[in-house]
């Protein structure tokens, strides 16, 4: 396994700003989501150069090909299986898991299914979750009613389409959608295996889109009347910010660099013509990088002023310390090879993370129990 390269500790090129001015990629409005960052040491404080890890527990068992997860304020945890295209209760207590139901129109195929859910910033008084999901013809986002009232297997209303038309693929298909400090939601695209889309700004491939809650273009995108956020991107898999609303990426690479990157609007991550960092003052280079066999990232959350990321094929968990949007130290990894492929990270609140494995995709050896959640107490 190739060894791990150290984090850029260089401040990221033009338009990034210091600690004391607008973060770059912050909301243009400070309103509480329910969805924000999570935890942070003291504001300004950098972050220990080395943390620590350690699992409290395994709040679930006997999940299929799970990807989605979304935290009810109410309790419990909500979870999207990629292949089955049902969304399930789980208890975060007991584990006990109870299907809502199947999201219709689903087609799973390769790295396609159902993807991403998030709850509204409404959800208190709305309780739409959404849901990214590839259908026979596209990507698309949709919004569901949720009704704990009506039987297991029936709590799903009919979908809402509220954005469709992202390319799919077998590979690429992106899938992670969160809403923002600003209550606009976040999708992360991917190039669908069609490497000239990420360039393409008229195309939704290989995008972070930003768009209202209703699908819409969200006032402010760098590019008018364009759902459009940034660009140059190959698959986008995880979306945070972090205590000063600063957005933050996962994405993957192809045989080289794996990335962490820091979200600016309009700006361009480099996408076919670059892959890590890069010479070329018009690319962005990343806040981390990684070699393929040592992340192949997916979910990332922020907790306790590091970003924290799963890694697939590296099958461990990455913890990335911030000063700004810069890594104040190299990153350091967790459970390898302990729990298999890791999928996705969700702030659990203060020094707390859940964590899903990703056994039973098709690429990887389900052990007894995959695939789990696990909670996490992180440093």
């Amino acid at each position: 396994m190739t060894a791990v390269l150290a984090a850029s500790v260089l401040l990221l090129t033009a338009g990034c700003s210091s600690d004391d001015e607008a973060p770059p990629g912050a909301a243009p409005s400070p309103s509480a989501s329910p969805t924000a960052a999570g935890s942070s040491p003291a504001a300004g404080k950098t972050p220990p150069a080395k943390g620590i890890v350690k699992v409290v527990r395994t709040v679930a068992e006997g999940l299929n090909t799970p990807w989605g997860l979304a935290p009810l304020p109410e309790g419990g945890l909500l979870v999207a299986s990629r292949d089955e295209g049902t969304i399930t209760l789980v208890d975060a207590d007991s584990g006990k898991k109870t299907e809502l139901g199947e999201v219709p129109g689903v087609s799973a195929a390769g790295e396609g299914g159902l993807l991403g859910i998030a709850l509204s910033p409404d959800y208190a008084s709305d309780h739409m979750v959404y849901a990214y999901f590839t259908s026979a013809s596209d990507n698309r986002v949709v919004r569901m009613l949720y009704d704990a009232e009506r039987p297991a297997g029936e709590q799903l209303g009919a979908p809402d389409t509220v954005f469709r038309g992202i390319p799919k693929g077998v590979i690429h298909n992106g899938g992670r959608i969160a809403f923002g400090p600003d209550r606009m939601l976040y999708v992360g695209t991917g190039e669908s295996g069609q490497q000239g889309l990420s360039q393409d700004k008229k195309s939704l491939g290989g995008k972070i889109l930003r768009l209202t809650p209703e699908g819409e273009p969200a006032a402010g995108n760098p590019f008018p009347d364009s759902p459009v956020y940034s660009y140059g991107h190959r698959n986008v898999q995880g979306l945070a910010w972090d205590a000063e609303q600063r957005l933050f990426a996962a994405e993957f690479g192809q045989d080289t660099w794996d990335e962490l990157n820091a979200i600016v609007p309009g700006g361009n991550y480099g996408w076919p013509q670059a892959e890590g960092e890069s010479d070329d003052e018009r690319y962005r280079d990343p806040v981390a990088q990684w070699g393929t066999d040592d992340a192949s990232p997916s979910g990332v959350a922020y907790a306790e002023g590091s970003m924290w990321m799963a890694g697939l094929k590296g099958q461990r968990l990455w913890r990335v310390p911030l000063k700004g949007t810069v890594a104040s130290a190299d990153p350091q990894s967790f459970l390898e090879g302990e729990y298999g492929r890791l999928r996705t990270v969700v702030a659990a609140g203060g020094d707390r993370l859940w964590v899903t494995t990703s056994n039973t995709d098709g690429r990887s050896t389900p052990k007894k129990g995959d695939d789990r959640i696990l909670e996490l107490q992180v440093s």
